[in-house]
């Protein structure tokens, strides 16, 4: 395993004033770049920065990301105000590089296709050719002001969440394979003459013909026709979906001969994102022998504390409150780079006198992640709506714990033996008792798994809602549970979730909702040839854009306003 990469962005997020964060970049327009602020806040991201540096370091990293290319661009078509804020960040950059190669790490900047200012949008006026030419530009000139750069982490699967307000921002600009194609054949002549990586990311979330990418076999060949470059790599994540449990590994790993990476996740975004244990070791362990038949693997990237929208703060190895993050991102590098097993990094991580009982923790922790948090018979169903599989996990997600008439009817129509998932989720939560015992025995936070009791007793709540039989005492029974949940972890801690409950009769009949999960749902990776490519990919992007403009606001404002918004499914 050549490369170790990691993510380094946690010390730009000091003191984020926002109480639910952005996690996906580093909050540019928050950053001073005059004033009385700017000294303090620049030392304190240098003495962050080398604090993390020389942990993850010494944990075996050789090189990290930071976010991103545009916000250290100078090209001439960018607005007076942008270029005097990134002359800024280019000069500070400058001395957090310096910092970061006296620790022996590389570094690799992250960018997305295509970010832009109002200005450069009016100059490509939407040509996709001279926004690839642009680019190119901005690209190369990048790798020549700054020589300590090793490459770039390159993304065109997802743009910027519609809650960011930075003038320069990212939108999708490629709409399909064969625009994809014609971007890297030019881009890859100006990585190979600097003699640097392009390391270019699956990731897709549906949008466009392209948002199949990271799972359909033809589209991922199509883009990489005559793809033959020595500065060209494949970053993919895992599975066939986000970050999430229960997803076999994508097979476009033993498929594609190209150098590639795997990507994991230390910060579970959708698992507490280090409020409580949630550790990936053993999930590390399965991945890593199965990878073991694949050609080409040029190392690992793990992001420690991208991803996710939440009001959860903990920033790996910047804090002691972050132990679980930054074991998750030990396990990954011990397993991945030395061959270790999950015994092997417990004992280094905690000392060979408290494994025994950390390790029964974390089994015990894992086993309630599993059963109780994910309904394990729907986690482990293979589903696909439009272009995106539909994700393990559907009435958690980030910050919110969904309690709702609309999951409940989805659940169980994909449950089918709805009393065993709720007995499993009863057996599950009988863990935690042991659980407190043996954190208070080794010294570790015991409050995050009392944090972690009270919402997954709520969890709990929500499966047997979700499951069992209608009864009409659940509304109280739920509405006093979030109640007291709120009281003892009130908003003011930062690190409760958001309780989202709609217990009125969902708008369609059980027979109805039935009909329409047949015909928008399919359990196979490929297309139906008419209700798929006929109907869900074509004729119901109209109908969603009929009903968006006529009846906006009765889509919940969660999935409009946060991260893309739905409508980037029906693109």
């Amino acid at each position: 395993m050549e490369l170790a990469l990691i993510d380094a962005i946690g010390p730009f997020f000091r003191n984020h004033p926002k109480r639910r964060i952005n996690w996906s970049k580093i909050p540019f327009t928050l950053l001073p770049f005059d004033g009385p602020d700017y000294t303090l806040y620049w030392e304190n991201v240098w003495n962050e920065l080398g604090d993390f540096a020389a942990k993850v370091s010494t944990l075996g990293y050789n090189a990290v990301t930071l976010d991103d290319v545009i916000h250290l661009s100078d090209h001439p078509w960018l607005e007076p105000e942008i270029l005097q804020r990134n002359a800024v960040f280019r000069q500070e950059y400058r001395h957090l590089f310096a910092l970061l190669r006296s620790h022996g790490l590389k570094i690799y900047l992250t960018s997305d296709f295509l970010s832009v200012s109002m200005a450069v949008e009016q100059r490509l006026k939407g040509r996709v050719g001279a926004a690839v030419d642009w680019y190119a530009e901005v690209v190369d000139a990048c790798m020549a002001d700054f020589p300590e750069v090793e490459g770039i982490v390159l993304r065109i699967g997802e743009s910027d969440g519609v809650d960011v307000t930075d003038p320069l921002r990212s939108r999708l600009y490629l709409r399909n394979e064969q625009e994809v194609n014609r971007m890297l054949q030019r881009l890859l002549p100006v990585f190979e003459r600097r003699q640097r990586r392009l390391i270019f990311r699956t990731w897709t979330v549906g949008a466009h013909l392209i948002g199949d990418l990271i799972w359909h076999r033809d589209r991922l060949a199509s883009t990489l026709r005559g793809i033959e470059s020595p500065a060209f790599v494949l970053s993919m994540k895992y599975g066939e979906s986000d970050f999430f449990r229960y997803l076999p590994i994508n097979r476009h790993f033993f498929r594609i001969d190209i150098p590639k990476i795997i990507e994991l996740q230390a910060r579970r975004e959708y698992e507490g994102a280090g409020e409580y244990p949630s550790f990936i070791g053993w999930d590390c362990e399965h991945y890593a022998r199965e990878l073991a038949g694949a050609r080409n693997m040029l190392g690992f990237s793990v992001w420690c504390q991208t991803g996710g929208w939440h009001s959860f703060r903990r920033r790996a190895f910047l804090e002691p409150s972050a132990v679980w993050i930054d074991l998750n991102a030990a396990a990954a590098i011990h397993i991945f780079k030395n061959g270790a097993t999950v015994e092997d990094t417990v004992t280094s991580f905690f000392g060979s006198d408290r494994a025994a009982g950390a390790l029964e923790l974390l089994r015990l922790s894992d086993v309630v992640i599993k059963e109780l948090l994910y309904v394990e018979e729907f986690a482990r169903k293979k589903l696909f709506f439009r272009r995106v599989r539909i994700p393990p996990l559907l009435h958690v997600y980030w910050d919110s714990l969904f309690i709702n008439e609309a999951v409940r009817t989805m659940l169980s129509h994909w449950v089918l033996d709805p009393e065993a998932a709720v007995r499993a989720g009863e057996a599950a939560f009988t863990q935690f008792d042991r659980m407190q015992e043996l954190a208070r025995e080794l010294k570790l936070p015991e409050d995050d798994i009392l944090f972690m009791r009270d919402t997954f007793a709520l969890v709990l709540l929500a499966r047997r809602y979700y499951l069992l039989p209608p009864d009409p005492d659940f509304p109280a029974r739920i509405k006093a549970a979030k109640k007291a949940y709120k009281a003892r972890w009130p908003r003011s801690l930062r690190n409760r979730y958001r309780i989202r409950t709609g217990l009125r009769p969902f708008f369609l009949t059980k027979r109805t909702a039935t009909w329409v999960m047949h015909l928008l749902v399919r359990g196979q990776r490929g297309y139906r040839p008419v209700l798929d490519r006929l109907f869900t990919l074509r004729a119901l992007s109209w109908i969603y854009r009929l009903f968006r403009a006529r009846h906006e606001e009765a889509l919940p404002k969660f999935v409009r306003k946060t991260a893309m918004g739905i409508d980037s499914l029906f693109r």
